[in-house]
């Protein structure tokens, strides 16, 4: 198999690299290094990078690959790396397997030295001593494959990482695999959609196995990931980082191809309750992704007749979504085929057969909100066939907040809603959530506030800017 020629190589390797520079000797610049680090108050960047707002992009550096052949010819790799840190990278990985990959221990050194972001040291590790050096050559980070390893190795392999000041990526594959990495301490774990022993690819691999990861430990796909959409879903699916790399070298613009894949992990903000004229005019300006009109007993109510008119106002680019109570079927149906609305939030009632009713005949996304008080409350929210969950305090809007620390594990593209505001915005955006829907928290007086308005979509806008730079 590929993965113990890979491992062959590499003992092989490590053993020439013993005999140039011994294990004492490195072990001891290792240390020194991990010491100076840590007088310094550097504690862990490659970990911390990855826990930001959004959804991390780990940049890799390759020049060629056992599946792939020569993948760049032209390799200017710290002209790459540079690029990868202005486009918004979060970290860079660096492949110095030489037999295999073309890479270079000194690749790694001469870019951590040359970017101001974490490196990880993308390498085989199955030798203690690779670890000392990755810390040497300006590393953050090390891989370490959990095939390629015993429990005990691993839990070493991890423990002396830490040691060090660096972090460890926990490569599995399957579920045992993550399971071992589990027990083992990992604090990271990438799930690879590419199976070493055969070098196939199956993007869907990391998705399924999300849900086993427990809460505190960060998340990476890696291998296969091509375009937006694939790094939407992830996102969705609460992925905390992609390590791409194929797909960006291939690229001879690197910072628009970042741009362009994390296009579909943004956060969505819906603004809903709109009743007149000029609160159309404010969305118009202000540019959220949906509006809501809302044909449910509220003082937002509105009959078709005015929902027709404000919609005819309504910029084409923004989805208007019909907000319901237990109402009947062809009634929203009617409101769809008029063009009224274009998708429908349900706040009743509602059960899996009217839903299924709805998918099919209306063909349209549907949302169904769910009223959040336990953590059933979620697990039932997670089992909904609806295209789209909306996480909120109650029926038909309260305008306040449920008790956040609730939504662990959603892991599925869900709206949240209830008592948001300018005020929380920023904290609300670390829930992951597909789209933020606010409507009392944008308003004065009970009415739509245009100031607000603009103010809640810029501070999201902004947190994406400082998640991921400039588009």
């Amino acid at each position: 198999m590929i993965l113990d020629e890979l491992a062959r190589s590499t003992r092989l390797r490590v053993e020439r690299r013993k005999k140039e520079v011994p294990l004492e000797t490195v072990k001891r610049q290792a240390e020194q290094i991990a010491a100076s680090r840590k007088a310094a108050g550097e504690t862990f960047p490659f970990e911390q990078a990855l826990s930001q707002t959004g959804i991390s992009f780990i940049c890799e550096v390759k020049k060629a690959s056992p599946s792939k052949g020569l993948i760049a010819a032209d390799f200017p790799y710290l002209k790459i790396a540079k690029e990868y840190e202005a486009a918004g990278a979060a970290a860079i990985s660096v492949l110095t397997e030489p037999e295999y990959f073309l890479g270079c221990d000194r690749y790694l050194e001469e870019i951590a030295k040359q970017v101001s972001i974490p490196v990880l040291r993308k390498d085989f590790t199955v030798d203690a001593y690779q670890i000392y050096e990755a810390r040497v050559l300006g590393a953050s980070a090390v891989l370490l494959i959990v095939a390629l390893l015993s429990d005990e190795t691993l839990r070493q392999f991890l423990a002396l990482a830490h040691r060090l000041g660096l972090s460890a990526l926990v490569e599995a594959h399957d579920e045992t695999e993550v399971k071992r990495a589990i027990c083992a301490g990992a604090r990271i774990i990438g799930v690879n959609n590419r199976d070493l022993r055969t070098f196939l690819v199956d993007v869907e691999n990391s998705r399924r196995l999300r849900s086993l990861i427990p809460d505190g430990v960060l998340y990476v796909s890696e291998s296969g990931i091509r375009t937006a959409e694939d790094v939407g879903n992830l996102y969705q699916n609460g992925t905390d980082a992609v390590l791409i790399g194929e797909t960006l070298m291939r690229s001879p613009d690197k910072g628009a191809m970042l741009a362009n894949l994390r296009r579909e992990c943004r956060t969505r903000v819906k603004i809903c309750g709109l009743t007149r004229p000029c609160d159309v005019e404010y969305v118009n300006a202000s540019r959220p992704d949906y509006v809501g009109f809302v044909f449910a007993g509220t003082k937002r109510r509105l009959d078709s007749k005015r929902a027709a008119a404000l919609r005819a106002l309504l910029d084409p680019g923004i989805t208007a979504v019909g907000v319901f109570i237990d109402e009947e079927i062809p009634v929203l149906l009617r409101l769809l085929r008029e063009g009224i609305i274009d998708m429908v939030q349900l706040h009743g009632r509602e059960d899996e057969a009217y839903i299924r009713r709805l998918k099919e005949e209306a063909g349209c996304p549907v949302i169904k909100a769910f009223s959040i008080r336990t953590e059933e409350d979620i697990k039932r929210a997670k089992r909904c066939s609806a295209d789209y969950i909306m996480l909120d305090n109650g029926p038909g809007g309260t305008g306040e907040s449920f008790d956040w620390s609730l939504m662990r594990s959603v892991y599925r593209p869900f709206f949240l809603a209830g008592g948001l505001d300018c005020e929380n915005v920023t904290q609300a955006l670390r829930l992951g959530a597909f789209a933020l829907d606010v409507s009392s928290g944008v308003e004065s007086g009970g009415v739509k506030d245009p100031e607000k308005i603009a103010r809640f979509i810029g501070q999201v806008r902004a947190a994406e800017e400082r998640a991921y730079g400039a588009s």
